[in-house]
């Protein structure tokens, strides 16, 4: 695996909740990973950080509702979004964090929220 591989995309309803899931194949114990996305016709935003400690941090248009966290033993991140809303609509990526390299993207997992 030459980079992270995300999974866990589908059509839910606004208020539903979904887990995202992202496999990176490699040893990121040391890593921030971050979440990104992407909703039609935008650029790539940045929704959360998971630092290495394992802290989390979310944007401010998802806090509150969007958290991530990590499995170093898996080496796999998880974002977890809560009371989803049509404007969350958007292809999600997961991302290795500044502090480590290479950083390629993954396909990304597509997420729809029908209101």
């Amino acid at each position: 695996q030459e980079g992270p591989v995300e999974s866990g995309g589908d059509s839910v309803q606004a208020g539903g909740s979904l887990k995202l899931s992202c496999s990176l194949g490699q040893n990121f114990r040391i890593c921030q990973v971050d979440w990104y996305r992407q909703r039609p016709n935008e650029g790539r935003d940045l929704v959360a950080k998971i630092f290495n400690t394992g802290r989390a941090e979310s944007s401010d248009a998802v806090k509150g509702r969007f958290i991530g966290s990590r499995d170093n033993e898996k080496n796999i991140v998880y974002l977890q979004m809560n009371e989803l809303k049509a404007d969350d609509t958007a292809v999600y990526y997961c991302r290795i964090g500044e502090n480590c390299s290479p950083r390629p993207w993954g396909p990304g997992t597509q997420v729809f929220v029908s209101s």
